[in-house]
């Protein structure tokens, strides 16, 4: 499966009225590297994350039935579909686990969703989704295995090229491989793009290591972004071809990378947000001297009481 750039700006030309166009926060000699190191602020998006870009794609490219749409989430995905079917019209039923954090189901339910918990970890929820989308006939959103939405968060990628186009390599945190699928598929061939995986949590790491996609098990702070069990056959097709490698990142690390922008920066980031930058901050990825780094902080939605326990212990 190969994903052009051309279709990534079809899907930017599609869905620009309805998202935001994050900034960039261009840095030099940042978080210890003697380079640049450009910021893509993904957390400014609707409802806190990168995956409006997806879920705004989808449902304008395909035709939703009268059921209304349905979608399996950790949280952020399921704000994203639940964001956009509102500002469309659009009905939509969202499965969650229990390890979902109750911000992110506050965001769901803000946007007006039915909310479903959908059993213990994420591939329960998935399989309640399944269900509901076999009996009533609504449109299932997948958060990472479908075309539609790896085009749309490539979009991503598109408008952080006109903001830094001298970059040389980008980290992306990845949970099911959707967003660095997008953004590596946009940059194929011209920027190294490096996969960021919580050790706990390494679907594509373990993907691109036995050569096929395989189901790991999922413990780590940032499981309720970064916790996919498996990245299925897209994701896992698009990543071997155009994404250099995978860094994995210890919990503290991530906690570590949570405090340094709250305390630098005054972003509060939740888990999986900061784990890209966890592997520039801890070492996990060490650039060169000089390296152009782009860091994509991609999720905000963060309970804001363990975001105090973290920068005030």
């Amino acid at each position: 499966m190969t994903i052009t750039r051309a279709d990534i700006e079809a899907a930017h030309a599609r869905i620009t009225p309805h998202i935001r166009r994050t900034p960039v926060l261009n840095l030099d000699r940042a978080f210890g590297h003697d380079g640049p190191v450009s910021l893509k602020l993904e957390f400014l998006q609707h409802a806190g994350s990168f995956k409006t870009r997806g879920a705004f794609n989808t449902l304008l490219s395909k035709e939703v039935p009268a059921a209304g749409v349905a979608a399996a989430s950790g949280g952020n995905h399921g704000a994203a579909v639940a964001y956009a079917a509102k500002q469309l019209g659009v009905r939509a039923r969202i499965f969650v686990p229990e390890i979902s954090s109750p911000a992110k189901i506050a965001v769901i339910r803000s946007h007006g969703a039915e909310v479903v918990i959908g059993g213990a970890r994420y591939a329960d929820a998935q399989a309640a989704c399944d269900l509901y989308v076999e009996e009533s006939g609504a449109l299932r959103i997948h958060p990472f295995g479908a075309e539609s939405t790896v085009i749309g968060q490539g979009t991503a990628a598109l408008e952080w090229e006109q903001d830094a186009p001298t970059l040389d390599t980008v980290l992306v945190a990845v949970g099911g491989g959707g967003l660095i699928s997008g953004v590596a598929s946009w940059w194929a061939g011209r920027v190294k793009v490096v996969g960021v995986e919580p050790e706990g949590s390494r679907a594509l790491h373990a993907a691109l290591e036995a050569g096929r996609p395989v189901d790991v098990e999922v413990d780590s702070v940032a499981a309720d972004s970064l916790g996919a069990k498996n990245t299925g056959d897209l994701v896992y097709s698009i990543c071997r071809e155009t994404v250099d490698h995978v860094a994995l990142v210890t919990d503290p690390a991530i906690r570590d990378a949570q405090r340094l922008l709250w305390r630098d920066y005054r972003i509060a980031s939740e888990p999986g947000g900061a784990a890209a930058l966890a592997a520039l901050v801890s070492g996990a990825y060490k650039p060169r001297s000089g390296e152009r780094i782009g860091v994509l902080l991609c999720g905000a939605n963060v309970e804001l009481a363990k975001l105090a326990e973290i920068t005030h212990p």
